[in-house]
């Protein structure tokens, strides 16, 4: 059956190849004209255990995963349960199995999924030194339609390192696993695909945050490594010094913001990057920021939680501390990625607002965007230029935190002439001494506040779509959950009902005038987001003015969200 989109899972034990070959796979689907999403699921072990890799390959961009897996491929079936939840099939499913690990287990067999087996181990073991994750990377790129010269290729430029007998007897096994894919019978294919002349970018949502700070000018990080925002730091490492910038790995999250606060203040950009436990203890240094007035970019990216929770699943869960955890009257930005390729966008752009507004940006992504690798087309620059407003001299006493209109004050940098002033977390006068006066802290906190609210964020605020029609129903959404949203409406629109997306990008500070006129027309709304307690459908409640008939679609990690699901509520809505 030829489509446009085929689901892939692989799976298997550590030490398996599961990733390797898909990754493998990913890349020669991309090479051979096709766009691709890759996720992966783990389990609680530091090192080693049990993986899935799951791809979705399409001749669009992907965005989301689909309803179902149409293929399955376990190269062992080591705690295969932990996962099913994740792997939901149908019996329009194929099951490749190798009949060396043993029997399908029932909890499998029970979904009625066509059941395929074919012997990797001893495909493997005809040709001295292959693997069966190789024999499985050349089955399923011949059952879904990838011809093997770009499998080959990607393959040769994984194991060049490893000499020429690696990648011969890896093109073995490549080879024999096209040549059992007879044995499998008619199962998913990709509708042909012609490779475009302009280059993609293989990246992970991490990557492109990586990506989008330096486009927008940091030269300075510190952080703490935390799974799942580690690979932001790995990626930083090499890349920050080859644009003069630096890298400091520190002892915990502490450190980390401290030296963000500190290498800002000194007027060079600068970001970290953690995960909910380590937001926690950087959140009394971000007041610090707040009250001087100091730039500062945290990137967030989301895990299940509380306390420990889920460290390799996603979740939404984030939000509220993001926005209230901060105590005091702490107005600061809070913005979140809608998909992979808009992690590079919005922390390229939290760069932006943080420097121009001399205050802290916290950027939202979670694990679903961070640790999945996508296929998209080349980033366009963005023409965004961070900037900050700094004292330019003068014989005047310099008042750090002059009341100004918009509530931005000019900023010195040490070293600069007649620039001294004192930053400091207690509140101060316009001058930056400590005062307990009333009228300091109540002219003080206006400014603060007045600078987020009179700032113009224009149409980044957030992505708004309409889908079929003219809609009198929409969905308001944010972060990961964008790609399903945006799935469901399409599928939604198929069916004759028109739904206007609504993926909210900045969530604080809140602009009510916006979001009156992007709900203009609309009677009905449907909130979507992945925690347990609704917090981005209370929030809303809280600061927009919103249709009278409201529902809300929310729930835990660590199941993604999916397009199916979403489709049915809207078509009971209208």
């Amino acid at each position: 059956m030829v489509q446009n989109s085929v689901s892939i899972a692989l799976t298997g034990s550590g030490g398996a190849g599961v990733m390797t070959a898909g990754q493998i796979l990913l890349d020669a689907a991309a090479q051979a004209g096709f766009y691709g999403l890759m996720g992966r699921s783990l389990g609680p072990q530091i090192r080693g255990g049990e993986s899935v890799a799951l791809l979705r390959l399409s001749t669009a961009p992907v965005q989301s995963a689909d309803d179902t897996f149409d293929l399955l491929v376990a190269f062992d079936w080591g705690n295969i349960e932990r996962f099913l939840a994740e792997l939901p099939l149908t019996p329009a499913s194929v099951v490749i199995a190798d009949p060396a690990t043993g029997a399908v287990p029932a909890s499998v067999a029970a979904s009625g999924a066509r059941v395929v087996m074919v012997p990797f181990t001893n495909l493997a073991a005809n040709r001295p030194g292959s693997r069966p994750n190789m024999v499985g990377l050349g089955l399923v790129a011949a059952l879904v339609g990838i011809p093997a010269d770009p499998v080959l290729a990607i393959l040769h430029r994984s194991l060049h390192r490893k000499g020429v007998e690696a990648m011969e007897n890896a093109s073995a096994a490549v080879a024999a696993g096209f040549a059992a894919s007879t044995a499998a019978g008619e199962t998913a294919r990709l509708a042909s695909a012609t490779a475009q002349g302009h280059a993609r970018w293989s990246i992970t949502g991490n990557e492109a945050a990586g990506v989008g700070t330096l486009r927008a000018g940091v030269r300075f990080a510190a952080a703490y490594p935390i799974t799942p925002a580690t690979e932001i730091l790995e990626w930083l490492a090499p890349n920050l010094p080859k644009v003069g910038g630096n890298l400091v790995q520190t002892e915990d999250e502490l450190s980390a913001v401290v030296m963000c606060i500190g290498a800002s203040y000194g007027g060079i950009p600068a970001v970290t990057a953690t995960s909910g436990p380590g937001l926690s203890l950087m959140i009394e240094a971000l007041g610090l920021a707040i009250a001087s007035e100091t730039p500062i970019v945290v990137v967030n990216v989301m895990r299940g939680g509380p306390s420990t929770g889920i460290p390799t699943k996603s979740e939404q869960g984030d939000l509220n501390i993001a926005v209230y955890g901060v105590h005091g009257d702490a107005p600061h930005i809070v913005i979140a990625a809608t998909s992979i390729s808009d992690c590079l966008h919005t922390t390229e752009w939290a760069v932006q607002v943080s420097e121009a507004l001399q205050c802290p940006t916290i950027v939202l992504s979670d694990q679903a965007m961070g640790q999945a690798r996508a296929i998209i087309d080349h980033p366009p620059a963005s023409g965004i230029v961070a900037k900050r407003r700094l004292f330019e001299g003068g014989s005047e006493t310099y008042n750090r935190y002059a009341i100004t209109e918009d509530g931005i004050s000019p900023m010195s940098l040490p070293g600069m002439v007649a620039g001294e002033y004192t930053a400091e977390g207690l509140a101060h006068s316009e001058g930056g001494m400590p005062s307990t006066k009333a009228e300091h802290q109540q002219a003080q906190s206006d400014k603060r506040l007045r600078k987020l609210t009179s700032y113009d964020f224009g149409d980044r605020w957030a992505d708004i779509e309409d889908f079929g029609g003219t809609p009198t129903t929409a969905v308001i959404t944010w972060g990961s959950v964008t790609g399903p949203v945006r799935e469901a409406a399409m599928r939604a629109a198929t069916e004759g009902v028109a739904t206007r997306v609504i993926a909210v990008r900045l969530i604080t500070p809140v602009q009510p005038e916006r979001m009156a006129a992007a709900l203009a027309g609309i009677k009905r709304v449907l909130v979507v987001e992945q925690n347990h307690s609704g917090q981005f459908y209370r929030f809303l409640r809280a600061f927009y003015d919103l249709p009278a008939a409201v529902q809300a679609l929310y729930r835990p990690g660590p199941l993604p969200m999916r397009p199916h699901e979403i489709q049915v509520r809207l078509k009971a809505m209208a």
